[in-house]
C-alpha cells in the first residue's frame, strides 16, 4: 500500500440506515438486544417466489429530510445514502463548509446500483411487460440517473460540498468494505483530508427476488420470517435479502484530535483479494479469504492473537459460513477457537453491496460500548461451524481491535481491522 504510515485515518462520524433501526441508535439498540428486523416482503406481492421475506427498512425520506423534488430525482438507494451521510456529518462535528472542498471526497459503495428506480421504470414504460417497445415518454425525466451509479457518490458530493475524489465501488457484496477502504487510502497517500465514504444498497425488487430464487441463495422459510437467517446453523437453508446504507466521516488521526472529535475507531488494516475461482462458487479452505486477514493484520501491526471479536460476513449459506470458518482458522490459528464472532446478518438481513458498510459500523460501535452484537437465531449449532458464535444474546466483552470481514459473488474476499487509536501513538 502506497502512502506515509503516518497519516492514520479514524472515523469520526457514523450514520446508519438500517432495517429495524434507521438512525445510529436505534440501530445499536436493535443489534444490542438481539432483536430481528425480517419480515415477509411489503414492498410487492411475493407470493409468486420461492422466497418471500427480507429485512426492510421502514423509510420516510420526506420525514428524515429529503424535499419533495430529492425524493422524486433519486432511487430508494440514493435516498438512503444521503440521509445517512447527513447523519454522519452532523455526528462528525466537522464543519463542513469550512474545509477546502478539492481535498473533501467521497466514496459510496453499492452492488446492484438503482435496482428498484430500474424495475419500477421498466414495469410503467413497458406497460407491465405487455409492450415489447418501450414507451420512453412514461419515464421518470431523471432515468439517466437511475442507469449510472456514479450518480450516488454525485448525490452524497453534492449533500457535503466535496469536490475531492468522488467515486463509486461496485465489487459486490464487498462493496461497503472496499469503499472505505479505498477512501482510506486515499488519505492516506495524501489525495484528500477528510473522506465521507460508506455504502448503499435497495435490491428489494422482483427482478432481485427471482434471480436469487433462480440459484436458491435465499432462505425458502416464509412460515417464519422472524427466525428465517440463521447464519452457522445447521438448520439454516440461504440468507435473507436485506437493504440499507451506513456512511463515515473519516479523517486523519492528528487533525481529529487537534480539533477534540470523537474518534470511534482507527482504520489500521484493510485487504482485498479475488479467488479466480468462480462467480458464486467458494473452496471450502477459506484460503482467499484467509490471505486477506493476514494482509490486513500485517498493515494494522496486530497479530493475530490481539483480536478481540471477529464480525463475520456469515451470510447463512452452508457454503459461506464453512468456508469463513476455515478461514478464521486458517488465519487466526488457535485464537480462531478464543475470540467471540458474530453475524449481524441474522437480525438486519444481506443488504448485499451496504452490509459490509452495515458491519463496519457495528463493529466500531461494539468496541464503543463493550458489547459484542449477537448471531441471533443460533439454536443448533453446525458441527463444521465450530468456533464461538455468540448465539442469541449479546455479550458484554471488552474490544480493542475488531476483524471484519466480507465475501462476495465474483470471488472477493475483503478484511478490515479497526482498532482504538490510543493502542498506537499518534
Amino acid at each position: 500500500m502506497s502512502g506515509s504510515p503516518a497519516r492514520r485515518v479514524v472515523i469520526t462520524g457514523i450514520g446508519v440506515t438500517a432495517p429495524g433501526g434507521v438512525g445510529v441508535k436505534n440501530f445499536w439498540s436493535l443489534l444490542s438486544e438481539g432483536r430481528t428486523s425480517t419480515r415477509r416482503i411489503s414492498f410487492f406481492d411475493p407470493s409468486p417466489f420461492r422466497s418471500q421475506v427480507a429485512a426492510e427498512v421502514d423509510f420516510d425520506a420526506e420525514l428524515l429530510g429529503l424535499g419533495a423534488q430529492e425524493v422524486r430525482r433519486m432511487d430508494r438507494a440514493a435516498q438512503f445514502a444521503v440521509v445517512t451521510a447527513r447523519e454522519a456529518v452532523t455526528d462528525s462535528g466537522l464543519d463542513f463548509g469550512a474545509l477546502d472542498p478539492h481535498r473533501t471526497g467521497v466514496t459510496i459503495g453499492s452492488a446492484v446500483g438503482a435496482t428498484m428506480g430500474l424495475d419500477q421504470e421498466y414495469r410503467t414504460v413497458s406497460d407491465s411487460g405487455r409492450l415489447d417497445l418501450v414507451d420512453h415518454r412514461y419515464a421518470v425525466p431523471h432515468l439517466y440517473d437511475y442507469l449510472v451509479p456514479s450518480s450516488f457518490a454525485a448525490e452524497v458530493a453534492w449533500a457535503v460540498g466535496a469536490e475531492g475524489p468522488s467515486l463509486v465501488v461496485s465489487t459486490g457484496c464487498t462493496s461497503g468494505l472496499d469503499a472505505v477502504g479505498h477512501a482510506t487510502d486515499l488519505i492516506r497517500e495524501g489525495s484528500a483530508d477528510v473522506m465521507v465514504a460508506g455504502a448503499t444498497d435497495a435490491p428489494i425488487s422482483p427482478i432481485t427476488v427471482a434471480c436469487f430464487d433462480a440459484i436458491k441463495a435465499t432462505t425458502p422459510r416464509n412460515d417464519d420470517p422472524e427466525h428465517a437467517s440463521r447464519p452457522f446453523d445447521a438448520t439454516r437453508n440461504g440468507f435473507v435479502l436485506g437493504e440499507g446504507s451506513a456512511v463515515f466521516v473519516l479523517e486523519e488521526l492528528t487533525s481529529a484530535r487537534r480539533r477534540g472529535a470523537h474518534v470511534y475507531a482507527e482504520i489500521a488494516g484493510y485487504a482485498t483479494r479475488s479467488n479466480a475461482f468462480h462467480m458464486t462458487g467458494l473452496r471450502p479452505d477459506g484460503r482467499e479469504m484467509a490471505e486477506a486477514i493476514r494482509v490486513a493484520l500485517d498493515e494494522a501491526r496486530l497479530a493475530p492473537d490481539a483480536i478481540d471479536y471477529v464480525n463475520a460476513h456469515g451470510s447463512g449459506t452452508k457454503q459461506n459460513d464453512r468456508h469463513e470458518t476455515a478461514a478464521f482458522k486458517r488465519s487466526l490459528g488457535e485464537h480462531a477457537y478464543a475470540v467471540p464472532v458474530s453475524s449481524i446478518k441474522s437480525m438486519v438481513g444481506h443488504s448485499l453491496g451496504a452490509i459490509g458498510s452495515i458491519e463496519i459500523a457495528a463493529s466500531a460501535l461494539a468496541m464503543e460500548h463493550g458489547v459484542v452484537p449477537p448471531t441471533a437465531n443460533l439454536h443448533t449449532p453446525d458441527p463444521e461451524c465450530d468456533l464461538d458464535y455468540v448465539p442469541r444474546t449479546a455479550r458484554d466483552w471488552r474490544t480493542d481491535a475488531v476483524l471484519s470481514v466480507g465475501s462476495g459473488f465474483g470471488g472477493f474476499q475483503s478484511a478490515m481491522v479497526l482498532t482504538r487509536p490510543e493502542r498506537g501513538t499518534a
